[in-house]
């Protein structure tokens, strides 16, 4: 059975535009059978910002960890747990002035840790997380992808690619605060692409 995590960082939860398009993309795949979906909310768990004391945490073995340090190294210990199990990601993503939501920006601090989804070799870094595929579904107010104003597109390729995840496929629907019309049109266009994407899950 095929495992998907879906990765949801829209403030407005359920009803962001980013987790409608996402949530319509899972309801195919799982109509579709033999998928098992993970659903997990970054902005509900209200990560706090990376410290240097859980970096210091990571890098202690183990065994070697105080309680504080366990406790501490458990956020990115699950984290991590749950997309190395994940044969697909759905990451559902709303842009906040120009960038992803501080929420996924967090939970993104606790994916990339050198020697376990990422290692540094003579040639450059390497990622660890092999084997997977990552579909993003991205929602904006204003018209934004191809532009120096989109800079979500690039560094979710970037971070993705990083870890080892090179499939990157991109769902966007745009203009979505200039007019009723306009955003019809962009959620008809987005339906067609995640009709494609559903029936490429299927086969």
């Amino acid at each position: 059975m095929k495992s998907v995590l879906a990765i949801f960082s829209s403030l407005n939860g359920n009803q962001g535009n980013s987790s409608k398009l996402a949530n319509e993309y899972l309801d195919k795949i799982e109509s579709n059978g033999a998928v098992n979906v993970q659903r997990v909310d970054v902005a509900s768990l209200a990560l706090p910002h990376l410290t240097g004391e859980e970096m210091q945490a990571w890098m202690t073995d183990a065994a070697q960890r105080t309680d504080a340090q366990h406790a501490l190294a458990k956020y990115s210990d699950e984290i991590i747990e749950a997309i190395k199990h994940a044969d697909e990601i759905v990451l559902a993503v709303p842009m906040y002035n120009f960038g992803i939501p501080s929420s996924l920006k967090a939970y993104f601090d606790r994916v990339a840790r050198a020697g376990i989804t990422f290692k540094y070799t003579e040639t450059g870094p390497v990622g660890l997380l092999e084997n997977k595929t990552a579909v993003v579904f991205a929602a904006r107010g204003g018209v934004y992808a191809g532009s120096d104003y989109d800079t979500q597109t690039p560094y979710l390729k970037h971070f993705l690619n990083f870890i080892g995840i090179s499939e990157v496929k991109f769902v966007y629907a745009e203009g979505l605060n200039m007019g009723e019309e306009q955003a019809q049109s962009a959620f008809a266009s987005a339906s067609e692409k995640i009709i494609e994407l559903s029936e490429e899950t299927r086969h």
